[in-house]
């Protein structure tokens, strides 16, 4: 009885190394490992991956100064400048050009509060209100509502990304400082933000009805900020991330 215990136990082995070794082999043959097509590998998902184009060579712009940290585009207006945050003091880029001599007119900028990572629940971003139309001048458009109606967007460039933010609103503002008024950590304080966003105490303003999502915590605003036309005071163009894409 044992014989013949011992004889099923050594003919079930082979059968069970007979079907491993046949698996193995329709993997691997001639000396070429097969691969399972149904999961791509990171590899595969990345190079399927379709990038976003983007028309900023930061490596120049680097060699000029390696304080430019990215590229706004407005459509619609002459705004087309790259940003830059200085590491020296907040204000320093208010009368320098982006080769840091002195100019009038200045550069577009964030101060050192904001991430320039543009991960921040509000992001300032300063730029003078030139008569000849440069900076952040020609923003200004957006107070007639038939431009603002048709230009939806605006974009912004880093070396790796390409943010898609859609205009809230535009309208004039008060003077306060809004990264040193308001603490944006505070869900509650942002909610309240968002809301006023939407619906601002200015007699001057534009508000877009149908946004692609419902304003929530979670969202990122970008701030486009530049002096009155007249008086004292802000012209804000408000703009909500709706779209993060990597760039080659």
């Amino acid at each position: 009885m044992l014989i013949l215990i011992f004889a099923v136990v050594i003919v079930a082995a082979g059968i069970v190394g007979f079907l491993v070794f046949n698996s193995l082999n329709s993997n691997n043959i001639d000396g070429v490992k097969k691969t399972d097509t149904t999961n791509p590998t990171a590899t595969e998902q990345e190079d399927n991956y379709k990038y976003a184009k983007n028309p900023i060579d930061f490596k120049s712009l680097h060699k000029t100064n390696e304080e430019i940290f990215g590229w706004i585009k407005v459509p619609g207006t002459n705004v087309d400048h790259p940003l830059l945050q200085s590491q020296e003091r907040d204000d320093f880029y208010l009368d320098k050009d982006i080769n840091k001599n002195y100019s009038f007119a200045g550069s577009i900028y964030a101060e050192y509060c904001n991430d320039t990572d543009m991960i921040d629940r509000v992001t300032v971003l300063y730029g003078h209100n030139m008569a000849g139309g440069g900076m952040f001048s020609t923003l200004h458009r957006f107070e007639d509502k038939s431009f603002f109606d048709k230009h939806k967007y605006f974009y912004i460039y880093t070396e790796d990304r390409k943010l898609t933010y859609q205009i809230v609103s535009a309208y004039n503002y008060d003077d306060r400082h809004i990264m040193n008024s308001f603490n944006f950590a505070e869900d509650e304080v942002f909610e309240e933000y968002l809301d006023y966003i939407q619906n601002p105490r200015s007699i001057v303003k534009n508000v877009r009805k149908n946004l692609d999502h419902e304003l929530n915590i979670n969202d990122r605003i970008v701030t486009l900020s530049t002096c009155l036309n007249y008086g004292s005071g802000r012209y804000l163009v408000q703009g909500v991330l709706i779209k993060d894409e990597l760039t080659q």
